[in-house]
C-alpha cells in the first residue's frame, strides 16, 4: 500500500499535514499528531502494515499490540478519505 498521489505530505514543524490536491474525492487538509505522521511517512513509499509496525516498534517502545491498534486505526481513517492505494 502507498498514499495515494492525489494527496501531498507535508511537515510543519511538530505536525504532518496531508494536503488534498484536488485529484482526490476528498477536500481539505488532515493535521495529524507524531504517530499518525510517521506513519504517513513510511506511506510514501510502498510499504506493508506489518513493515509500518516493525518500524515503529525500532522509533518508540511500543508493543507489538499497541503498535498494531495505532496502524490500523491510522489507515482505516486514511483508506475512508481515499489517501491510500493498496
Amino acid at each position: 500500500m502507498k498514499l495515494n498521489n492525489g494527496f501531498l505530505a507535508h511537515n510543519d514543524g511538530d505536525e504532518k499535514l496531508l494536503v488534498s490536491t484536488g485529484a482526490a474525492k476528498f477536500s481539505g487538509l488532515v493535521r495529524s499528531n507524531a504517530t499518525a505522521g510517521f506513519i504517513i511517512e513510511c506511506l510514501e513509499k510502498e510499504t506493508t502494515e506489518d513493515e509500518i509496525i516493525a518500524k515503529m516498534q525500532k522509533k518508540w517502545d511500543v508493543s507489538d499490540e499497541i503498535a498494531r491498534k495505532d496502524v490500523r486505526k491510522i489507515i482505516d481513517q486514511l483508506r475512508k478519505i481515499g489517501a491510500i492505494d493498496d
